[in-house]
């Protein structure tokens, strides 16, 4: 079966070659805190692959496509720098590859601006954002702005979530589920995809809210598939790796993306709720073809 992954993270050279150090000059400390860390075995927590490795990677695992997503970046330069690439790549691997754009609600109407600039570019979403921790409200104008726009254009969203029962690690913030609950409600039109299972979010009352599943094997292991099949219905989940987040840390020294697809296939799911997730359900809300 083929396989969309509808939430990848890639970044440009500049980072890859120098992650930690890129960050201290750039201005990026929380980004560094979480993707540029160590485990305490003195592993890395994520690698940082070229597009070419990711295309192996997904050719190894069967993924057919995957869909970068930015990051919450604290300064708006990093959202350009991260947008360009992820347009350099789209245009270079139409086949393989969809891009979100980022953007920071600091930036007001330069925000904006960004949107239609990433959206002339092929870029089909907003996201992975986390206004908490960009600093901004809930209640920020231009957020409330970005929100609007992207229903209008009909750009999906993806934020990360953070679960409240979660034990704490390094980088950790904070994001009340009542947020998304209001976003959600105060643009219908907006389709919203809430990272990593929507930090536990039921989500039946929210018809325009998806969520994915980045990360699962670390937070979750597989018990929130049985969660899945009671709260939220197999058409809005979407399978999303987190790669090149290394999600079997116990097993595998790397990041391993196949293994997280096979994962799919050994909890229990009908082989309808399987192309649903890992497929079907992404082609859908994407306009995929």
């Amino acid at each position: 079966m083929s396989v969309i992954d509808a939430h990848v993270h890639l970044y440009p050279p500049v980072i890859n070659r120098d992650p930690a150090g890129w960050a201290a000059a750039a201005g990026e400390p929380h980004w560094a805190r979480l993707c540029a860390r160590v485990r305490a075995d003195g592993t890395p927590v994520q690698s940082f692959p070229s597009v070419g490795e990711l295309l192996h990677s997904m050719d190894e695992a069967g993924v057919e496509r995957a869909v970068l997503l930015g990051w919450y970046w604290e300064r708006f330069d990093s959202c350009v720098l991260q947008n360009r690439f992820f347009a350099d790549c789209v245009r270079h691997h139409p086949d393989r590859l969809s891009a979100f754009a980022t953007v920071h609600p600091a930036a007001g109407a330069a925000a904006l601006a960004e949107i239609d600039r990433a959206r002339a570019d092929g870029l089909i979403g907003l996201g992975e954002l986390s206004p908490q921790s960009q600093h901004v409200t809930a209640e920020d104008p231009t957020l409330d702005a970005i929100f609007a726009l992207a229903g209008e254009t009909g750009l999906p969203v993806n934020l990360h979530v953070t679960d409240p029962a979660m034990k704490p690690y390094p980088g950790r913030v904070v994001t009340p589920l009542d947020d998304f609950v209001r976003w959600a409600q105060r643009h219908p039109r907006t389709r919203f995809i809430l990272a990593h299972w929507a930090g536990g979010l039921d989500v039946t009352g929210l018809p325009n809210v998806w969520i994915d599943t980045a990360a699962a094997p670390l937070i979750y292991r597989t018990g929130a598939w049985v969660r899945a099949g009671r709260d939220v219905a197999m058409e809005r989940i979407l399978f999303g790796s987190d790669h090149p987040l290394n999600l079997y840390p116990r097993t595998s020294a790397v990041a391993n993306m196949r293994a997280f697809v096979a994962e799919v296939g050994s909890v229990g799911l009908s082989a309808e709720a399987q192309r649903r997730v890992l497929r079907d359900n992404a082609r859908a809300l994407l306009n995929l073809r």
